[in-house]
């Protein structure tokens, strides 16, 4: 059963994630660090840049602080918050090491711009999470890592969606 993780945008039940956690899902359900199960719909999406937002049932979990992509520096300290391979919540640590960065998926499929690279931890199972500041704001989505190889691991280099992209893209301010 795949998984990702998701940001909750706003209070009544809005969550921000990455398109391919949800592409082919036939169910949604969204589950809080507290083991808390909700039904999901998919309200908007936007497959070009790998994003997407769900309406879950009221979880009762407030909106995430988001911050402004445009004052993300290099070598700024940031977090990747996430389930990787379903075992979470998780955090890992590391620095934004790239700025307007380009990624191609290993199979050509889609070509994303403008993203954040970062050297936290990500690994399959953090796709659609948040990577977050020092001061707690949500600068971008976690949307895919770099991977050369067959294995599926993260091998240093993640990239992020910045967050006013991110809640462009489907329809939602971010301030």
């Amino acid at each position: 059963r795949p998984s990702g993780t998701g940001v909750i945008v706003h209070s009544d039940g809005y969550v921000l994630t990455a398109y391919h956690v949800v592409a082919n899902a036939r169910r949604v359900v969204v589950v809080t660090p507290g083991e808390v199960r909700a039904s999901a719909i998919v309200v908007s999406t936007d497959a070009e840049h790998d994003l997407a937002l769900l309406k879950a049932e009221t979880i009762g979990l407030t909106e995430a602080p988001l911050g402004h992509a445009g004052a993300v520096r290099l070598d700024q300290e940031v977090l990747a918050v996430g389930f990787p391979f379903g075992i979470g919540p998780s955090v890992s640590s590391g620095v934004v090491s790239g700025l307007q960065r380009e990624y191609r998926s290993p199979q050509g499929k889609r070509q994303l711009t403008n993203l954040i690279q970062f050297d936290a931890a990500a690994n399959p199972g953090n796709s659609g999470g948040p990577l977050v500041t020092a001061d707690g704001e949500v600068v971008g989505i976690v949307t895919a890592i770099l991977n050369p190889t067959d294995q599926h691991v993260f091998i240093g280099i993640g990239f992020a969606v910045p967050i006013e992209n991110a809640a462009a893209a489907v329809g939602i301010s971010p301030f």
